[in-house]
């Protein structure tokens, strides 16, 4: 089916013709889930809009009703959005799990209704896009601006399905007269490419390619190098650092090109997409590092870019108006970066907005201070991602100071420096209630835990009370770690640093989140463990179900005292005793991985049970096949 391929754009007109055909409530409620989902993986907001609330009226259950609020709020209809989300963490019982995007409508309100005499942007739409994606500029010489798109003109005749255009390619457009071609055809491939920057020269260029060599492998973004020779391109090649099944891309030179930043989602990192950056010497490019909690969150950091002292990125985590927010920071005196601060509307929207790049070639008129170019996918555009100009312009004078009789000195009150982090223990809420492979709704605090703070030779222990919180002053400089646990939960812990982050005078005391879910122990209970794979009559472990399996792990080494059943179940199709001899050697696979990981052998236990023990009764000869891949799956239970 188009939709479970990703080929969102491919599927959207083949499920509406599904939807007006079925006559079960069910059924429809499930096919207009699917139809918004589709929407909103190609940016298209306010149809999706209305697909997850038939779909939620269809009884399509909490999570179309999560979807409709993040619609709203995508396409700025924020107090819609507020009420929404607060009826969903009633239906849920957890107001906490909503709290963030509830704040954030606030916050968007705020500013949507600030006084629009000044801004400190002016922004419009570049003439040249089209009802394709245009997406990350960036400038080059001669009035030509470097952006990806995917329109019809690129490479290849493939069809990238996700959005039923081209795979996207490196455009080049003359800003004089708007005249596009295609960059060059020994970078642009059959493969996605996009994201480009230059060292001062022009004579290095670096850019995402998205590909892989192997069979029935998921393609992934790396960091390409091509250099200008004898006024052409060489064959570009992936750079030094670049690790296998990790994405890479956005890349950003500093103006020396000595540094270089970009975005991954490298698991070391603190989640989602973080910001790295990593400095070249004569050997080249050395190891990447990240940077702080000041800028990475759990959630996406993306886009970065650099001019003089100033750092653009986009986050869809700090505070910001929905979607991806682009924020600007700036090294400080003492070579610390400062706090994040949102560019506001109109450079953000509801939507994503990202890529921002200040034009060091423009001539700046009277009364702007700098102009550039940055990437949204707002409503308002030709289609797709769009790219817009901007002005940042003069501020008006500020007001002249009130005439005092008496003039007063007061010596300036020194400026307290805080660092507080807000530790959260949670757990899930499922929507069927101690059934864990049930769908999970959300999360709520979890009282009467204990959390251990570790962070250099010290060790703290705090209560944590009915809210699930633990406030904590930080130390500078200084990592930390934590261990949440509970009788009946499975401990887990988090991790936290304050290297690097800086002290700024316009923002003395900041505010940090960590949280933590501990797991409830349901012993004897079988608990699905999602992408393990097999290949065909074949129990060899894949890479792809290596993640799943390395979490495992590490809940295991987290839960010493624990001891678990690994088991493998098949679909009825096939001789029994085939079945129940090959579940038993997948179960075994996973096990002996599992020891490759540390874990001891006499905590694991295998077991086949081949078609004995379903998760869905039917009759094999009319099973469908979701009945049947429902059947076929790896599980764990704690049995001690």
């Amino acid at each position: 089916m188009a939709f479970d391929r990703k080929q969102y754009a491919v599927a959207i007109p083949m499920l509406k013709k599904e939807y007006n055909k079925s006559k079960s409530r069910i059924e429809k409620g499930k096919i207009a889930m699917m139809i918004g989902e589709s929407y909103r993986h190609t940016n298209q907001s306010p149809a999706s809009i209305e697909w997850y609330l038939t779909a939620y009226d269809s009884g399509a259950g909490e999570e179309a009703l999560k979807q409709h609020a993040y619609a709203l709020k995508r396409n700025g209809q924020y107090k819609e959005a507020k009420e929404a989300f607060k009826n969903l963490g009633i239906e849920i019982g957890s107001p906490y799990e909503y709290r963030r995007e509830i704040q954030a409508c606030d916050l968007a309100i705020g500013w949507n209704g600030e006084d629009k005499t000044y801004r400190e942007y002016q922004i419009s739409p570049a003439p040249f896009n089209s009802a394709d994606s245009e997406y990350a500029p960036a400038i080059y010489p001669n009035q030509q601006l470097l952006f990806t798109s995917d329109r019809s003109i690129a490479t290849g005749e493939a069809t990238y399905n996700w959005t039923g255009n081209a795979f996207s390619d490196i455009f080049t457009v003359n800003l004089n007269n708007n005249e596009i071609e295609n960059f060059s055809p020994l970078i642009n491939s059959v493969h996605n490419e996009g994201t480009v920057a230059f060292n001062s020269s022009f004579t290095e260029m670096y850019f995402s390619r998205c590909y892989t060599e192997e069979k029935r492998s998921d393609n992934y973004c790396k960091l390409m190098v091509t250099k200008r020779e004898n006024d052409a391109w060489t064959i570009p090649q992936p750079l030094s650092f670049v690790e296998d099944k990790v994405n890479y891309g956005h890349p950003a030179l500093s103006a020396d090109g000595q540094t270089m930043y970009f975005s991954s989602d490298h698991p070391d990192g603190w989640g989602g997409y973080d910001i790295y950056y990593v400095e070249k010497s004569l050997d080249g490019w050395g190891e990447p590092k990240l940077l702080s909690r000041e800028i990475n969150t759990q959630g996406d950091e993306k886009f970065p870019s650099v001019h003089k002292d100033t750092l653009y990125f986009s986050s869809d985590y700090h505070a910001g108006l929905g979607g991806l927010d682009i924020f600007r920071i700036y090294k400080m005196k003492n070579g610390r970066w400062s706090s994040p601060h949102n560019l506001k509307p109109p450079v953000n929207s509801s939507e994503d907005d990202f890529g921002l790049v200040v034009n060091t070639f423009a001539k700046n008129k009277t009364g702007v201070l700098q102009s550039g170019f940055f990437s949204s996918s707002r409503q308002d555009g030709m289609g797709g991602d769009d790219i817009y100009q901007y002005e940042k312009v003069v501020p008006p004078p500020p007001p002249p100071p009130p005439v005092i009789d008496t003039v007063v000195t007061e010596e300036p009150k020194p400026i307290v420096y805080k660092m507080l982090l807000d530790v959260y223990v949670l757990e899930k809420i499922y929507k069927i209630p101690n059934n864990p492979n049930s769908a999970v709704l959300g999360r709520r605090p979890l009282g009467a835990s204990t959390l251990d703070v570790n962070f250099g030779k010290e060790k703290k222990s705090y209560p944590v009370g009915p809210d699930g919180l633990v406030q904590i002053e930080l130390a500078e400089e200084t990592d930390y770690r934590f261990f949440a646990s509970k009788a009946e939960y499975l401990n887990n812990t988090g991790n936290f640093s304050s290297k690097g982050i800086g002290k700024d005078p316009a923002a003395p005391i900041k505010k940090f989140e960590l949280e933590i879910e501990l797991d409830k122990i349901f012993r004897n209970t079988e608990i699905n463990l999602d992408n393990i794979y097999y290949d065909f009559d074949a129990w060899a472990i894949r890479p792809d179900a290596e993640p799943t399996l390395n979490q495992l792990a590490t809940t295991l080494a987290q839960n010493p005292n624990i001891r678990i059943q690994l088991a493998s179940h098949t679909d009825c199709r096939g001789p029994a005793t085939y079945n129940e001899t090959l579940s038993q050697k997948r179960a075994q696979s996973a096990v002996d991985y599992l020891i490759t990981k540390g874990i001891a052998p006499d905590r694991l236990t295998a077991k086949g049970y081949g078609e004995n023990a379903p998760a869905v009764e039917c009759n094999c000869k009319f099973c469908q096949e979701e009945e049947h891949q429902a059947n076929r799956r790896t599980t764990f239970k704690v049995v001690d």
